[in-house]
């Protein structure tokens, strides 16, 4: 390792560990949903590591108690993780165009909200290390999060177990308030999904239909709404991207 990389390096790990330590409060009421869906520890442990997103690994444990399918928890986790495909088709180019395949693959196993967003705050090209020492503080922080939330579920009093399982709602509303207050557009695709929501799961019609099913078909289905009708101006944020990249002068 460079001295460049070196320092890159411990600069990710002290960006990313402000980001381990939100991600160990938010996994261990994820590790309470694992517990309830039946998982053990170690389990929950794997699955963290294996997939560091709290919609998307919520949404497996919410499958797994409900007894879903394989295939139902493959395009799930698909499709509620979708976002991350878009991440990182922006993230790409923020490093430079002979960065190996190599290095773009290992970045590509962890990017998430907030390590996204310290990648694209850097200024100029990103350097692959930077990314590295936030990861590696990260995941630990979410994986370990799951785990003792699991240990701790099997300890604690049924009615506190209750209690801390509500603060994974509180998460999700933490993710989709700030946006929502912003963008009109984004409350009204929340308060449309709330309301279908509910309706598929009172309405008789859609009683022969999954969780699994009808969770994909609602989140397939709105976003693609919500594309066609109220479509982004990807021209300006592709210029402000390539106006970020331009090299630096010293």
């Amino acid at each position: 390792m460079t001295t460049e990389n070196k320092i890159c390096f411990q600069h990710g790990m002290r960006d990313g560990s402000p980001i381990a330590l939100g991600y160990f409060a938010v996994a261990f009421t994820l590790g309470i949903a694992a517990r309830n869906a039946g998982l053990s520890a170690i389990q929950a442990l794997i699955a963290s590591v294996l997939n560091n997103a709290s919609a998307g690994e919520y949404a497996g444990f919410a499958l797994i108690a409900a007894g879903s399918s394989y295939l139902e928890m493959a395009v799930m986790t698909l499709v509620v993780n979708a976002r991350y495909l878009l991440m990182s088709c922006a993230l790409s180019q923020k490093l430079k165009p002979d960065t190996p395949l190599r290095h773009r693959m290992t970045i590509a196993y962890d990017v998430t909200d907030e390590i996204f967003g310290i990648c694209v705050a850097q200024p100029g090209y990103l350097n692959p290390w930077y990314a590295y020492g936030a990861i590696v503080v990260a995941i630990p922080g979410w994986a370990f999060g799951t785990f003792f939330g699991v240990i701790m579920g099997n300890v604690l009093p049924t009615r506190l177990v209750s209690a801390l399982s509500v603060g994974l709602y509180g998460m999700f509303l933490a993710i989709i308030i700030p946006p929502a207050r912003k963008n009109r557009v984004i409350a009204g695709v929340v308060a449309v999904g709330f309301a279908a929501s509910y309706l598929v799961n009172r309405l008789p019609l859609f009683n022969g239909l999954s969780t699994g099913i009808k969770t994909i078909a609602l989140t397939a289905s709105l976003a693609l709404l919500a594309a066609v009708l109220f479509p982004t101006d990807t021209k300006s944020s592709a210029q402000a991207l390539d106006s970020e990249n331009a090299p630096h002068s010293p």
